[in-house]
């Protein structure tokens, strides 16, 4: 069985090739298409969040509430949305991209594309049991979801692969490592979260707020600290 993430990999390529297709579409579609599926994308990324996010069981609620809470206190105390927005502006200023939407764009495609159940599963699927099965669907569905988001928000879509190399190729190389690490709660709660910050990226998306999204990433990394903390502690909940 190969430790390295294969599957990670073809779904990276899938995402650039996409991504290319968006890119060129950018140019050739009018703008009432361009906003069309701009509402397309963000409606259907909502009932992904949602899905995913209900399907929270019961007894991990309160990690789960905590885990966005301090997550966001965190992402707010290191500037995550800062950050970002300062890579724009230093791309924008260096390769003239004209009015890029990078950060947004770099945001959403990572959520969707690492933070959905089919690439927590898969990640962790392939590097347990050696299977890529999920992940080659998730490679063809992720494709065809970058032309769409790539025509509306340009290379930023492109470069989230850098991201999904990090997250979704790191998990798999963990579960081939640590295997004990990752319990049905831990995978729920991670997809859960997840699902959330989909959610919240819709809302952004279809204009029905507007607040700082990325700021919440870190939940992504707190939920599973305090899943194994709950758990080590033995506290019932």
């Amino acid at each position: 069985m190969s430790k390295l993430p294969i599957g990670t990999f073809v779904n990276m390529t899938t995402i650039v090739i996409g991504s290319i297709i968006g890119l060129m579409l950018r140019e050739v579609f009018p703008e009432n298409i361009k906003h069309i599926t701009f509402i397309a994308v963000g409606l259907s990324i909502m009932i992904i969040g949602i899905r995913m996010s209900i399907k929270v069981p019961e007894e991990y609620v309160l990690i789960f509430i905590f885990s966005l809470v301090i997550g966001g206190i965190l992402g707010e105390f290191l500037g995550v949305e800062a950050f970002l927005d300062g890579c724009e502006s230093w791309i924008n200023n260096n390769f003239r991209l004209g009015k890029e939407r990078f950060s947004e764009g770099l945001i959403t495609a990572f959520v969707l594309f690492c933070a959905s159940s089919l690439a927590i599963v898969g990640a962790i699927e392939e590097g347990m049991q050696g299977k890529r099965e999920l992940l080659l669907v998730k490679s063809a569905l992720d494709g065809v979801t970058a032309i769409a988001l790539a025509s509306s928000y340009g290379i930023g879509v492109l470069v989230s692969i850098i991201p999904m190399l990090l997250i979704q190729g790191g998990l798999t190389v963990l579960a081939v490592n640590a295997k004990h690490l990752f319990k049905k709660g831990a995978i729920a709660l991670l997809s859960g979260v997840g699902g959330v910050l989909i959610v919240a990226i819709s809302i952004k998306i279809l204009e029905l707020g507007d607040f700082r999204v990325a700021n919440l990433l870190p939940s992504l990394v707190v939920v599973i600290f305090l899943f194994w903390g709950f758990n080590k502690l033995n506290i019932k909940i």
